[in-house]
This record gives structure tokens, C-alpha cells and sequence, in this order.
């Protein structure tokens, strides 16, 4: 992509600047929290989650609620270079091309305000802006924007969809996260929108893949009572970890076994695609009330 091209996209003024090469690292050492427990509901039950971003407090949740954690973090979110795709992305954009633009996630919205620049604030102003959920909204909140449409709980493309009934836009872009959402592109073009996918960022596994690969192996011993997941993609991280060391039917099996929480409707589908039926879904897809309810839940079964 010519450097002089990228300039006059992301400002009027050609302001210098690109995507950046990658996101800030998370620790990816398994972590396991010691001292004195606030309750005891787990009561001592062996927790496995596979959380990133949030690992040091996803621990101290489970050990606050009497839980053993174990903590492998399982993906690293890695930003797509620049490229002809996102370019004729920012042409169209700018030149009013769009009524509406959706938000998927809060670090997809950074990612194209990193790379578009400033433009791309000014661009959305004139836009009917929809978002996911508050992560998105949060985002926009620190562009000064508000999005016009937001999906309820659990923020889902179901909900997504279901909040869109009825706009009259129809020419759309979508900004997509790790994978595509073809159900929601599919269903906003049933409605007879053109849509225009945005893909800034994929994700791949953690660079330090070590205690992922120990977490499939004591899964697969059966060393876990709960597993907790808090994104679709962690459940395919962690079969690919025990497939590559040639245990992914007993971890599954093992699996099968453990009280399983999921945070919401699509993680649930990534879970089932492997045969994995959860035993519940939080009352709000958040971390902390997957954690609570997950130790009050576990201790009655």
C-alpha cells in the first residue's frame, strides 16, 4: 500500500501514522492466586478458564469465591496490516458511500480509528452509527460519539439484528472482529441492504502457547471440576492445543465431564460445535457474574 495514499486517507492534511503493529501484550503464564478466601462457594473445586485480557482478575474472582483457579490465557487479538481491502473501505467512506456503520467490538472500533486517523470520527458524525454492546459504545464514547442503535443483552448479532428491524438504511458496513458473522451479514442483506464487511483484526494463539498446552493436558487428565469461557474462540484454541499433542478426545471427554459456564448465546454455539453442552449462561454476560453464578450453580450439583 503507497505510503502517500494511506496519508491522504487518514486526514485531510496527510497526518502521518499507520496501524500499529500489534496490540499491548497480556501475560500469558498460568496463574494460580493464593491467599485468604472472601467465601468458599466453589469450596475448593478446581477452576479452569482460558481468559486474555483479564487474566489476573478473572483469577482473583475464582479465588474469591473459594474456587483453585487456573488461568491459561488462549488468544491474542493481532491486527491486519493495511491493505487494498481496508483502503477502498476508507474511499467509500469518506466520499458518503455508507448510511450506517456497525460496531462488533470496542477494539475493532480503535483498530480503524488507529488507522483511519481523525477522518474516520468525522466520517461516522454523518453516519447512523449501531454498536454491539457497551464495549463498542465505550469506544465511541472516547471519539465524543454516541451510536443511534445498541443491542441489549447479550449483545449478541441476534439482538443486533433484532434492534435494526426497521432502519431504513441500506447501505452498510460492518466492522467484523476475529471471524466473519455471516449469519448477521446474511440477515441484514435479507432485508435488502448492501453490506460491506470491515475485517481489522484476527486472532491467532497466544505467543506463549506453554500454558495452554498445560491446561489441555490437565484437562485431559481430568484435573478440573469447572471451566469457565468467556468468548467463542477459546474453546477452538484449546481443542487445537490438545489435538497438536494428540489428546483432544480425552480433553473433550474431560470436558464433558466439568460443570461448563458460558458467558452468552454465540460462545454457547462455539461450544456445541464440539459437543460441549454448558450447564448455564450468566444472568448478564459479564465476567464477574459468569464467575458468581457459576460457583453458586456448581455448588448445588
Amino acid at each position: 500500500m503507497n505510503a502517500e495514499r494511506w496519508g491522504e486517507l487518514r486526514s485531510p492534511g496527510g497526518l502521518k501514522g499507520r496501524l500499529q503493529p500489534g496490540l499491548a501484550a497480556t501475560q500469558s503464564q498460568p496463574l494460580q492466586v493464593f491467599g485468604p478466601r472472601r467465601s468458599s462457594v466453589f469450596n475448593g473445586l478446581r477452576v479452569l478458564a482460558l481468559e486474555s485480557r483479564r487474566a489476573v482478575e478473572m483469577a482473583e474472582l475464582i479465588r474469591r469465591q473459594g474456587g483453585d483457579p487456573f488461568v491459561a490465557p488462549s488468544m491474542r487479538e493481532v491486527p491486519l496490516e493495511a491493505d487494498e481491502a481496508t483502503a477502498r473501505f476508507a474511499e467509500r467512506l469518506y466520499a458518503g458511500e455508507f448510511d450506517m456503520m456497525v460496531l462488533l467490538t470496542g477494539v475493532g472500533t480503535r483498530q480503524l480509528n488507529r488507522l483511519l486517523g481523525p477522518r474516520f470520527g468525522e466520517a461516522l458524525r454523518s453516519l447512523t452509527i449501531a454498536a454491539r454492546g457497551p464495549k463498542p459504545v465505550a469506544a465511541l464514547r472516547e471519539m465524543a460519539l454516541v451510536a443511534a442503535v445498541v443491542a441489549p443483552e447479550p449483545n449478541t448479532w441476534r439482538e443486533l439484528l433484532q434492534a435494526l428491524e426497521g432502519r431504513p438504511e441500506k447501505r452498510i458496513a460492518v466492522q467484523e472482529y476475529g471471524r466473519s458473522n455471516p449469519e448477521l451479514l446474511d440477515g441484514l442483506r435479507a432485508r435488502g441492504a448492501e453490506v460491506t464487511p470491515v475485517r481489522v483484526y484476527q486472532w491467532d494463539l497466544p505467543e506463549d502457547t506453554a500454558p495452554l498446552y498445560e491446561a489441555a493436558r490437565r484437562l485431559a487428565a481430568g484435573e478440573f471440576d469447572v471451566a469457565l469461557f468467556t468468548t467463542a474462540i477459546q474453546i477452538a484454541h484449546l481443542a487445537r492445543a490438545a489435538r497438536e499433542q494428540s489428546i483432544e478426545n480425552d480433553a473433550m471427554d474431560a470436558l464433558r465431564r466439568c460443570f461448563v459456564g458460558s458467558i452468552g448465546p454465540t460462545t454457547t454455539e462455539a461450544l456445541e460445535e464440539f459437543g460441549i453442552t454448558p450447564a448455564f449462561e450468566p444472568s448478564h454476560p459479564k465476567m464477574g457474574v459468569l464467575v458468581l453464578e457459576a460457583a453458586q450453580r456448581s455448588s448445588k450439583a
